[in-house]
């Protein structure tokens, strides 16, 4: 059986994933064979794993770090809030249904077995175990139905490091009024690290005699305010008011990519590469102003594609996209913004709404319909006809061009047909989940085996449903080129290899949370 660490926050925001995520990698350079692991995740940003399931992408960020392919173990509960209808309940990687909040906590009896499973078989396979609690461990209408935070780390035999945020202000009262609300499961509590500080060490030291003093628990450690970790956000909230703050390295003009800041947004991630290009300014937004006067525009993957539609035409958000169409703008569509640029929407077992059909923006020539099953792959592509895009990205053997492939996965409701026929994509199905079925609609969508076509594209704009393709740095550049094009802007030479950046901002990351705990506490009280 492996040993375990979990660290907990005295509420969401606190900076618990992160210190996971560093502390993979510093347990991972020690030698150890280390993954991580959170019994329940909500979030609407996921993942396909290794074997095959959608988990959160927190979970895949740390089992980067600790050098681990992701499974689904690491994440046995994923809730993705829907709307009204609830949140869709994925469990070990699968669909099981969609509950409202008092039907979930019913269910909590299922949910626990599978997070006990999850964790053995991990235990099973590995040395250590990192865990993540979530939101605060002190929610006192709740505690008795928390599968996440005090009976993880119990049914783990874990202790337990609380984690306050010091820039958000009372982190004293904060990290005090968890323990005694916590009564006896204060006892799992080891010891305290502040987050997010920024001021003066000398001012904060009494503080932390004090709250030692009053709970019988030490601080092991101050961890400074990052202002640009370089890692990607695990929550939407992060998107307010965004505005990168990379790519300074570059005189002259920027390429504008704005990304419409849906309601129900997923999948923000697909576009964190684009903060690290040196030419690029990326900007969720709103506002029209934006939109019509960006390089790029691109509708983002919804989890609620109908009421996320909705909320654009309600905006009028539809006639500013359709203007900058028109100007040229290079409008992209990912997954449910694919769908939205559609001309029509159909949902006839009112999957996604009461709503069953809708007319969608209307600049690609497609139409979808939600049926009773997801689609969740990881896939390789092959884009078509890529000379007619200018993208310059072929590379030649000695007798026959080739066009790279393209890594990504597909996580979706719903099959679009219409002019399809912009990458030819094979999926990749695990031996252990084949085929894809969502047992909560009884829905089936089986692997062929050959190639299918996925995405349309209408003059200067297109669609797909995958995920992660603006990971692959030929054809994010090559994006990026076109629209330098269209500025009458010579194109650039692809320098940014995100996987390089990603994995030294994890190194950076653990470095600083090394040098600013105190490790031989946390190796004294895992037994290591």
């Amino acid at each position: 059986m492996a040993k375990a660490l979990m660290i907990q926050g005295t509420g969401s925001g606190a900076g618990k994933s992160l210190i996971v995520t560093a502390l993979c990698r510093v347990f991972r350079n020690m030698g150890i064979n280390t993954a991580p692991f959170k019994a329940q995740n909500m979030a609407l940003n996921s993942y396909i794993s290794a074997d095959g399931g959608e988990i959160g992408r927190a979970q895949v960020l740390q089992a980067e770090a600790a050098q681990v392919e992701p499974t689904v173990d690491m994440n046995p509960i994923l809730l993705k809030a829907s709307g009204e209808s609830g949140s869709q309940v994925i469990i070990h990687g699968r669909v099981h249904s969609t509950m409202k909040a008092k039907e979930y906590y019913a269910f909590k009896k299922t949910a626990w077995n599978a997070v006990k499973e999850s964790y053995d078989r991990l235990s099973q396979k590995y040395d250590l175990i990192v865990m993540e609690g979530a939101g605060s461990p002190a929610e006192i209408n709740l505690m008795n139905a928390d599968i996440v935070n005090m009976a993880a780390a119990k049914h783990a035999k874990a202790p337990v490091i609380l984690v306050g945020d010091i820039d958000k202000g009372g982190v004293f009262a904060s990290l005090y009024g968890t323990v005694k609300l916590l009564g006896k499961d204060s006892r799992h509590i080891k010891a305290f690290i502040i987050n997010k500080f920024r001021g003066d060490m000398e001012i904060l030291k009494p503080g932390l005699e004090m709250i030692d003093s009053k709970t019988g628990k030490p601080v092991i450690g101050v961890l400074p305010y990052i202002k640009d970790i370089g890692l990607p956000e695990e929550d939407g909230l992060a998107l307010s008011g965004f505005k990168s703050s990379r790519g300074q390295g570059l005189r002259g003009k920027k390429i504008k990519i704005v990304v419409v800041r849906l309601q129900y947004i997923s999948n923000f991630t697909d576009f964190d590469p684009f903060e690290h290009e040196p030419d690029v300014e990326l900007v969720y937004s709103n506002n029209p102003v934006d939109i019509e006067n960006a390089d790029i525009a691109i509708i983002p993957g919804s989890k609620n594609t109908i009421k996320d539609l909705m909320f654009i035409k309600e905006n009028r958000l539809d006639k500013s996209i359709k203007c900058a169409y028109k100007k040229g703008v290079q409008i992209i569509g990912m997954c449910g913004g694919y769908q939205m640029l559609g001309r029509k929407i159909y949902d006839p077992y009112c999957v996604e709404s009461r709503c069953k059909e809708i007319d969608g923006i209307g600049l690609l020539n497609i139409e979808t319909t939600f049926d009773k099953g997801k689609t969740i792959c990881r896939t390789e592509a092959e884009l078509l006809g890529f000379r007619d895009w200018g993208l310059g990205i072929s590379k030649k053997t000695n007798t026959q061009p080739l066009t790279p492939l393209l890594k990504g996965y597909e996580i979706h409701m719903g099959q679009s047909a219409g002019d399809i026929g912009l990458f030819k994509i094979n999926r990749i199905p695990h031996p252990t989940i084949h085929p894809v079925r969502d047992s909560s609609l009884n829905g089936v969508h089986p692997f062929t085996g050959s190639p299918i076509l996925d995405g349309s594209k209408k003059e200067n704009c297109w669609g797909t449903y995958l995920h992660g393709i603006f990971e692959n740095d030929f054809f994010r550049r090559g994006i990026i080129n076109q629209a330098r094009k269209i500025n009458r802007l010579s194109s650039l030479d692809s320098t940014v290899i995100y996987e390089d950046i990603k994995d030294k901002a994890i190194n950076n990351l653990a470095n600083i949370v090394k040098e600013n705990l105190d490790m031989n506490f946390i190796k004294r009280i895992i037994n290591l």
